[in-house]
């Protein structure tokens, strides 16, 4: 059942602090999903998921062919029954400032990310939110 982050309960805020690996998927140019585990943070507040990566990166490279509106995206976590999607909008974020943000959570959520010097965030405005979670 879908529903936006103003709807969601403290057990749902509480399954996206804790540590789990995601799925995003971005879509390729011929309709085909294109699925990667990643890390991924949730700032409820903003309706934001952030995923840091390098620039280099299939799914940075699809996300800016979509051009500045940004690309549909889907980032999945699953632990057992439990199971949460986030929809939304993605862009890429290159600025100093939002890496380091994006690395900081990052870093709450799961480990001090290693060094990359071509560093971006995948930036997501959540729009939709599945789950049981």
């Amino acid at each position: 059942m879908g529903r936006d982050l103003a709807d969601v309960g403290e057990q749902f805020r509480q399954f996206w602090r804790e540590r789990h690996l995601s799925t995003l998927t971005t879509v390729r140019p011929d309709g085909t999903p294109h699925v990667v585990p990643v890390g991924v943070t949730l700032d409820v507040e903003t309706a934001t998921a952030r995923v840091i990566s390098s620039a280099t990166s299939h799914k940075v490279r699809q996300i800016r062919a979509a051009g500045p509106g940004g690309a549909q995206v889907a980032v999945c976590q699953v632990d057992g029954r439990r199971w949460s999607t986030l929809q939304g909008v993605a862009v890429v974020r290159d600025e100093p400032e939002v890496v380091a943000d994006a690395e900081r959570r990052y870093e709450q959520r799961y480990k001090k990310p290693r060094e990359n010097p071509a560093r971006v965030v995948i930036e997501i405005s959540v729009t939709k939110v599945l789950g049981n979670a």
